[in-house]
């Protein structure tokens, strides 16, 4: 079986947009679901909706890919997968190594999308030595000093941190020497990298505050529309008094001339 260490995925080689590798995967789990149905075939709208985004963006995508469908058919479900899959770097088997087995951690360790998606969760690394023998998912927590040994004997090249913020940097410093070039970080803290290591953050609490701002704001805009119909808010008032202003002339009178 390849490893991570030997083999990197063709996207980059291939010109393939950022934003478009961050959409593949979503077109992955979509297909997968209707593979899994057993539907054949699927037309760009269909997968669009199921994939959250619109069908020209999909065709456009997978238009780098080569893929450009059926007319009157649409795209063959299977095909789609293997050729996401395979651009995706999913057609062969990914070591990765979990450091920092606390709550966050076990949970990764348990979850059970790894196997399925071409992940194989290698190791799973923690600097207390309680921890070090303890079954986690079935895997035997090992010590953090057996980093860099596990790393060069499982061929990793992804690793992934849950650790507390204090202790990331340091993990990843070690991490990197010890030939990881690709991390998913979940510790609270912004990591340093060298050129040629990709770092990808996931930060529940900021998506959380960024949900909580949109729900402020569509409180906000409630009690904004509840004051408007009792004669308007400052800022409704505001508004309106800015657009007559711009719909006037210099002296305050309407331009002889109108927009038709």
């Amino acid at each position: 079986m390849a490893t991570g260490r030997t083999h990197r995925p063709a996207t980059r080689s291939r010109g393939i947009p950022e934003a478009t590798v961050a959409r593949l995967p979503l077109y992955l789990r979509a297909l997968t679901a209707l593979s899994e149905r057993s539907v054949p075939t699927v037309s760009s709208e269909e997968l669009a909706a199921a994939a959250g985004v619109n069908s020209a963006k999909l065709r456009k995508d997978f238009s780098y890919l080569g893929s450009y469908g059926t007319r009157g058919v649409g795209y063959d479900v299977e095909y789609l997968v293997y050729q996401i899959s395979r651009e995706l770097g999913l057609t062969q088997d990914w070591p990765v190594v979990i450091v920092g087995i606390g709550n966050l951690g076990a949970a990764l360790a348990n979850y059970g999308g790894f196997a399925s998606r071409g992940f194989r969760v290698a190791a799973l690394i923690d600097a207390d030595p309680a921890m070090a023998g303890r079954p986690v998912a079935g895997i035997p927590v090992q010590h953090t000093d057996e980093l860099e040994h596990i790393i060069e004997s499982n061929g990793v090249s992804i690793g992934v941190i849950a650790t507390p913020a204090g202790a990331a940097q340091q993990v990843c410093d070690r991490l990197v020497a010890a030939g990881v070039t690709s991390i998913l970080n979940f510790a609270p803290t912004v990591l340093t990298v060298p050129d040629g290591v990709d770092v990808r953050k996931v930060d529940l609490s900021i998506e959380l505050q960024i949900l909580a701002f949109h729900e402020q704001r569509k409180a906000g805009e409630e009690t904004g529309q509840e004051s408007g119909q009792e004669g308007g808010t400052p800022t409704a008032v505001a508004r309106a008094a800015s657009a007559e202003a711009d719909r006037k002339g210099p002296d305050g009178d309407v331009p002889a001339v109108m927009p038709a």
